[in-house]
């Protein structure tokens, strides 16, 4: 349960998902790694058999017809954390998450649109030669947010 006299939060959330069933399986992890909100830019959130914990339910779900919708909303003091793979992004593992933080995925077709990548405050890759899966990707951004690591 989120405590509000505790001065962290974070949110997730896809770019233009390419298969609802990707944001299914995304919203059932953010839910189980304490996100405070998720949401979705472009395509609309479709209730998916994924999702078994209902999590667009559970926790509060956002729809930004664009970007820049997104960006003009961001919580106040909140960092954007994408996770691109992309040569001026950094390592997962040495990363430190901050405290009031959105994470950003894009497509897997497309990847984040470079407008989404240039606002960024932080972006991040894992050591891959080749893209994963984006609901993997924002599970693997949520777990290593869990772990014991000194946020900035």
């Amino acid at each position: 349960m989120n405590d509000n006299f505790i001065n962290e939060f974070f949110g997730i959330g896809i770019q233009n998902g390419k298969t609802p069933e990707n944001l299914g399986m995304l919203w059932r992890t953010a839910q189980n790694f304490g996100a405070s909100f998720i949401f979705t830019i472009g395509k609309r959130y479709a209730k998916q058999a994924c999702d078994t914990h209902n999590a667009v339910k559970m926790i509060p779900y956002f729809h930004y017809d664009t970007f820049e919708a997104f960006y003009q909303n961001l919580p106040k003091g909140a960092r954007l954390v994408g996770v691109e793979l992309d040569d001026s992004a950094v390592d997962l593992e040495t990363f430190h998450h901050p405290q009031r933080c959105v994470y950003l995925l894009g497509a897997e077709d497309h990847g984040m649109t470079k407008n989404a990548m240039e606002k960024c405050h932080h972006l991040v890759k894992f050591k891959s030669e080749k893209s994963l899966n984006v609901s993997i990707a924002g599970s693997i951004v949520l777990y290593d947010r869990g772990l014991n690591k000194p946020r900035i």
